[in-house]
């Protein structure tokens, strides 16, 4: 899978902007705010529908415009597609597939698998329950069209169920109850599907990040990652019912895979609580790592790997590792100098197919060019 070329216009900083993408490396540096991060971020839009950033449609609109466009063209499995999002500060997005609209956005899941590593990625261990689950939402989401489904399901009858709970605790009704019986069925039922999809999700990538995380430090740690749910599979209808008085108390539901999270184990000890920075860094560098071998594994095909500004994050020992697992795949990179790829010779085994670009004020310079 590859992207070919991105078009972006009135997007962000982007007045318009059309770049060729090389199938292998791709580099853009240049000063901090100047729109490295925003072309991953288009790239990140076409194949979710969302920005990774958490940014609404009309924040990625470029200021004094009332829309955006992103177009991309891109090869997978041999075949040649066009993703068009249409961004509209007034209204929701438009998105196509080869010129045909889709009726959800949803529907774009999977068309493009990205990888993403920012520098908050580093700390995934660190952050709080809610960037891990995000974390495998995200992944999920792109290569289990089931998963997706159930999750926003889930995530829609759970948004219901609160309103709902509210409600009750100010003026109850018969009817409000009998309503909120099936809403705690219809949240059991999306719920068990959200938990048995992480576990298993867990299940597959722990041991590949555990053999990575192994050959970055010379087999002298073991890292593995536990799933932590907050309602063990089969027992979710069962922690509602228990829960049912504190709900109505507090107006939210307490019990679910909303409050799910993960644990990080290197040699058997918390990494959270007991590692130590270098650790933690190489634990998320291997979880990423392993992430590109998951999708690899299930769609038959590399995913795209964008790094955002994530190799200064990085030792020199880690760096080499990165850039060495990622040879194989088309990578997008975002920098703000390319003296570490020099030194390392990054850009000279693939000659011709690496691509430099600088980027300054919204504004793309191909190096050579």
């Amino acid at each position: 899978m590859i992207i070919e070329s991105a078009e972006l216009k009135d997007f962000r900083n982007y007045e318009y902007l059309k770049v060729a993408l090389s199938p292998s490396i791709n580099i853009f540096y240049g000063d901090n705010a100047q729109g490295k991060t925003n072309i991953l971020e288009a790239l990140s839009v076409a194949a979710t529908s969302r920005s990774h950033r958490g940014a609404k449609d009309k924040e990625m609109i470029r200021l004094g415009e009332s829309e955006a466009h992103i177009k991309l063209f891109l090869q997978k499995h041999g075949m040649r597609n066009r993703i068009d999002v249409h961004l509209r500060a007034g209204s929701a997005k438009g998105i196509a597939v080869n010129g045909i609209p889709i009726r959800r956005s949803s529907e774009i899941f999977g068309m493009l698998n990205l990888v993403f590593f920012s520098p908050e990625d580093l700390d995934i261990i660190r952050e709080g329950p809610a960037y891990r689950r995000r974390f495998m939402d995200m992944e999920l989401s792109q290569i289990d069209s089931i998963y997706l489904n159930q999750l926003l399901r889930y995530n829609k009858v759970l948004q219901n169920r609160n309103r709902l709970l509210k409600s009750i605790s100010l003026r109850p009704s018969d009817a409000e109850t009998a309503t909120l019986a099936v809403l705690d069925e219809q949240l059991a039922l999306y719920g068990e599907t959200v938990i048995a999809g992480r576990k298993k999700f867990i299940s597959r990538i722990s041991p590949i990040a555990g053999k990575i995380h192994a050959d970055i430090t010379g087999g002298q740690e073991t890292l593995t990652i536990t799933y932590l749910p907050d309602s063990a599979p089969g027992e979710f209808t069962a922690r509602l019912a228990e829960g049912y008085e504190r709900d109505l108390r507090f107006g939210q539901t307490g019990e679910g895979p909303h409050h799910d999270d993960l644990g990080f184990l290197i040699n058997g000890n918390d990494v959270k609580r007991f590692g130590s920075q270098g650790q933690k860094r190489t634990a998320a560098l291997s979880v990423k790592l392993a992430e590109i071998e998951l999708v690899r594994s299930v769609i038959h095909d590399d995913p795209i790997l964008l790094l955002d500004d994530v190799l200064s994050e990085l030792d020199s020992r880690r760096q080499d590792y990165l850039l060495e697992s990622i040879s194989r795949i088309q990578t997008i990179i975002t920098c703000t100098g390319i003296d570490e790829f020099v030194r390392r010779n990054t850009l000279q085994p693939k000659g011709s197919q690496t691509k430099v670009f600088y980027v300054e004020k919204g504004k793309v310079t191909e190096n050579g060019k």
